[in-house]
């Protein structure tokens, strides 16, 4: 169990090298333990309209008490107006995985 101590926190990009590079970022910072990058297509109003365009999405796994701080560095770091970050909690996983993701990240 779990009990909402870890998150992932989501975030997408509209290319893959920008995105790569800042998972890279935030598990270098320690922000997250880890972070998978992976195609989506997305459907969104923006500017008017409906929009569908191709982007790259983020998943990190983090600490719930780090992702104000990771919300913040994705913020500064993202060329979007306004980047999605949302959290979802992880309710129950993998004993030593979760273990794993709370170990790297407390390195911060």
């Amino acid at each position: 169990m779990n009990n909402g101590e870890l998150l992932v926190v989501t975030t997408t990009h509209d290319e893959e090298a920008k995105a790569r590079a800042l998972a890279a970022d935030v598990v270098r910072a320690r922000l997250a333990a880890c972070a998978q990058v992976y195609r989506i297509q997305s459907v969104y109003w923006w500017d008017g309209e409906v929009q569908d365009a191709a982007e790259w999405r983020i998943d990190f796994k983090t600490r719930a008490e780090l992702a104000d701080t990771l919300a913040e560095f994705i913020g500064v770091r993202h060329e979007y107006d306004t980047p999605e970050v949302v959290a979802v909690p992880v309710v129950t996983g993998s004993a030593a995985y979760l273990e794993w993701v709370r170990a790297e990240t407390a390195q911060r």
